[in-house]
């Protein structure tokens, strides 16, 4: 007799996966269905014109990857970047720091613009990084830091960007479906994400957008993408009118993202924005009551996913262990040089509610 794989019910709190919507669980019963499928084709074409509309944009080079964030990253990176291109990267974090390993796999000349973990990037001395490298074929920046809960302003840099050769490419995996993201009005030529954070639905696929600029450089490139999995040009073969075939798809994925993108637009873009400022705001009231200290700056914190330090004397690994142990809580460890000092507690989709916030306060304050 086949044995039943269970597994414990546990709260997400973290920086991903959260809880989903029961109506985007049942979406993922939906039969499963080949790739090529008439309806579900129809399907992704309802896809990319939601995705369109959640990056804010009117590029037709926009679809998810059949792959987690990461490969929403690398998808923009390995179609414009060729051996020798020069890549300028905001490093503040874990993230732009993923961003600089992916891009010198790839052969690229990485340039870092380095500024404080918890602060954001002065768009000032990105600006002067560009003058000072002309050259440059991409000027990335994430838009959320995980790592570090800081959201980046992204205006003035896409102004000065769009002036120039270069390409403006932002990390939205943690901001996109729960703050603004605008992709046409910000000059953003490349932009990925993914399906399990704010977007409320499980990991799996990887929202990117292309602009025309963008296009224009793959079209222009000495070579082809090195990756056929993740060429945009193939991509668009498969997601466009000819429906090339490329790789299988798993629709039960892209129907979870279907219903979850329909939920979005049922409550309104700028209600859904709304409710993560609500309830990230509440959050971080209550934390630093409890004589925590947030580590991003003030005025650049992230809503939906908040890095705090435990107040002094609290062993940070120790309670996150214990969230996991005596309340089927999750949180999110701090990645790299932050690892056990502090949490990562998130307010992603469906568990972006009061409710979370009651509880995850509760368990803290019951433990410290």
């Amino acid at each position: 007799m086949a044995q039943v794989v269970t597994a414990t019910p546990r709260l997400l709190l973290g920086p991903g996966p959260a809880n989903v919507d029961p109506r985007v669980l049942q979406a993922l019963a939906t039969p499963v269905q080949g790739h090529l499928d008439p309806e579900f084709l129809a399907t992704l074409d309802s896809i990319r014109a939601g995705l369109k509309r959640l990056f804010r944009t009117s590029s037709d080079a926009t679809l998810a990857i059949s792959g987690t964030g990461s490969s929403g990253m690398e998808t923009c990176l390995v179609n414009v970047v060729e051996p020798g291109s020069k890549v300028l990267v905001g490093v503040g974090g874990y993230f732009g720091r993923r961003i600089c390993q992916v891009a010198a796999r790839l052969g690229a000349e990485v340039v870092e613009v380095a500024y404080e973990p918890g602060q954001p990037l002065d768009p000032g001395k990105m600006i002067d990084a560009l003058k000072a490298h002309p050259d440059a074929r991409v000027v990335a920046v994430v838009h959320a830091e995980t790592s570090t809960g800081v959201l980046q302003p992204l205006e003035e840099i896409g102004e000065a960007v769009s002036g120039t050769e270069a390409l403006f490419m932002v990390d939205c995996v943690t901001s996109l479906g729960g703050a603004p993201v605008e992709v046409d009005g910000w000059h953003i030529d490349l932009a990925y994400s993914c399906s399990q954070k704010c977007i409320g639905m499980v990991s799996g696929l990887a929202p990117v957008t292309f602009s025309a600029k963008a296009l224009d450089v793959v079209r222009r490139r000495k070579s082809p993408p090195s990756s056929f999995y993740l060429g945009i040009d193939v991509l668009l073969d498969y997601w466009g009118e000819k429906r090339i075939y490329h790789h299988t798809a798993c629709s039960t994925l892209y129907y979870g993202l279907q219903a979850a993108l329909e939920l979005i637009f049922a409550e309104g873009l700028e209600a859904r924005w709304q409710r993560h400022r609500e309830v990230g705001q509440l959050l971080q009231q209550r934390l630093q009551e409890m004589g925590c200290r947030l580590f991003a700056a003030e005025g650049y914190r992230l809503p939906m996913l908040t890095a705090v330090l435990p107040p002094e004397g609290v062993d940070a690994g120790a309670v996150r262990r214990a969230l996991l142990e005596q309340f089927n809580i999750e949180v999110g460890a701090g990645l790299g040089e932050l690892k056990d000092k502090l949490w990562r507690i998130g307010l992603m989709g469906y568990n972006a509610r009061r409710a979370m916030v009651d509880t995850i306060c509760g368990a803290l304050a019951a433990l410290m």
